[in-house]
């Protein structure tokens, strides 16, 4: 079901009339204010979402996309379990995995500018005892923990954690990162994580339907999760907040923090100040000739301007956000599916269109084998 726009009868477009609207996107209209044209993009995705979807064995899908700002168009697609046969609606949850780190990011730099933080200020001035015993772990600031550059592994398991490299010296992706920074930011604030957040962002921000941890009205709108063959897996209903990875939202609801991103505040109000968003969308760390990591946001470099970035990947459910401060415009997709990210390229080339090397990021798993 669609949202924010009037509902359009879907034309039965042949081969060639797709192929001629294949041209359209949102960075090629940039400059066309043309409302019959932005309507063919729409009905384009209308039209061909749910064949790529049927062909990756993908569910169900949300999308949202903003343009000039705003949020412009959303739409529901397929089923949120195959068996049920339920359907996928604007206010379907699903289980955002690592897009809870931007999220987690934008509250940190807010705490920043409240002078509740410092970025470069190592992170055990803010705690009691060391997080862990090597003496390393008093190099580690919170830019590390946002860029990446801390030195932690991704994930230890049940293995103790370590510091692989020097920190600040590298990018290696880490989830313990952002759980350490969590629990200084829990002991600064003397709150949980998920009720800080509520209080100062989510709320503020209008993601109603978002939260850490699981609430009881997801029993009735939430997703379940597809392994690849297409099986229904129940969604984890995680009792404790991960800044890491532990987010319920919606495609709509997760829209509300890249107009946050692109739309300034002041630092009396819960949006960021320009200053601060420059700062997150500065590049902290090289990846690669096309990407570099900022704070909390992967950044790409291309011929049509700068883009901020992220995915996530919960094994059955897969998502994968882009948008552009100067051009205005964004787009959520969330997924219920392992298959979910095989056909996001197709979507964003369609939605926003130009070239993303975000889509060559080497953590992406887009393999048919599990």
């Amino acid at each position: 079901m669609s949202k924010f726009l009037p509902r359009r009868q879907l034309l039965n477009y042949g081969i060639k009339a797709l192929i001629g609207l294949s041209t359209l996107s949102l960075i090629s209209l940039h400059r066309n204010r043309s409302l019959g044209a932005i309507d063919k993009v729409i009905a384009n995705l209308e039209a061909q979402v749910p064949v790529w979807m049927q062909a990756a064995l993908i569910p169900g899908l949300e999308l949202a996309i903003i343009r000039d700002g705003e949020l412009f168009w959303s739409h529901g697609f397929g089923l949120k379990n195959r068996s049920t046969k339920k359907a996928v609606t604007n206010d379907t949850v699903f289980a955002a995995a690592s897009l809870s780190k931007p999220l987690f990011a934008y509250t940190v730099l807010k705490m920043v500018e409240q002078g509740k933080l410092d970025l470069d200020t190592p992170l055990t001035e803010y705690t009691a005892k060391p997080y862990i015993s090597d003496s390393r772990i008093k190099l580690i600031t919170a830019r590390m923990v946002l860029s990446h550059t801390t030195g932690f592994p991704n994930w230890s398991g049940e293995d103790p954690l370590k510091i692989e490299f020097p920190p600040g010296t590298k990018f290696s992706y880490s989830g313990e990162g952002y759980l350490y920074l969590q629990k200084v930011v829990e002991e600064i604030t003397q709150q949980p994580l998920n009720e800080y957040l509520h209080q100062q962002i989510l709320d503020a921000l209008g993601m109603s339907s978002s939260s850490f941890i699981w609430q009881s009205a997801y029993q009735t709108t939430a997703s379940d999760g597809h392994d690849r063959q297409g099986k229904p897996i129940p969604i984890g209903k995680s009792k404790r907040a991960s800044a890491a990875g532990s987010l319920y939202t919606t495609a709509t609801d997760y829209a509300q923090l890249l107009i946050a991103m692109i739309k300034p505040g002041n630092t009396d109000s819960s949006r960021l100040t320009e200053a601060s968003l420059n700062e997150m969308l500065r590049s902290q760390i090289q990846i690669n000739q096309f990407l570099d990591w900022g704070l909390g946001w992967g950044l790409e470099r291309t011929r049509d301007g700068n883009f901020f970035w992220h995915w996530g990947d919960l094994n059955t459910f897969k998502s994968f956000i882009v948008a552009s401060r100067e051009l205005g415009t964004g787009i959520v997709i969330l997924t219920n599916s392992q298959n979910g990210l095989k056909i996001c390229k197709k979507i964003v080339s369609q939605a926003i269109g130009g070239q993303h090397p975000a889509f060559n990021f080497k953590m992406f798993n887009y393999s048919v084998t599990h």
